[in-house]
């Protein structure tokens, strides 16, 4: 039996799809950090936090049985 939060914490899957899915919301230069245009540094930084919610999801379904 699958525990509810488990089916809770595959809604985090979600959270990185919906931050890139308007280009038309990142797409400008400004704000710059490091000389990266925001277009590029907020795709970026999407990277690691896709990675993190992955791990928390997958935790959060793993059965060690």
């Amino acid at each position: 039996m699958e525990k509810p939060r488990s089916k809770a914490a595959l809604w985090l899957l979600v959270i990185p799809y919906i931050g890139l899915l308007w280009p038309s919301f990142y797409n400008t230069r400004e704000p710059a950090l490091f000389g990266f245009p925001f277009f590029y540094w907020y795709q970026l930084a999407w990277v690691p936090i896709t990675a993190t919610l992955t791990f928390i999801a997958y935790r959060s379904v793993r059965h060690d049985d």
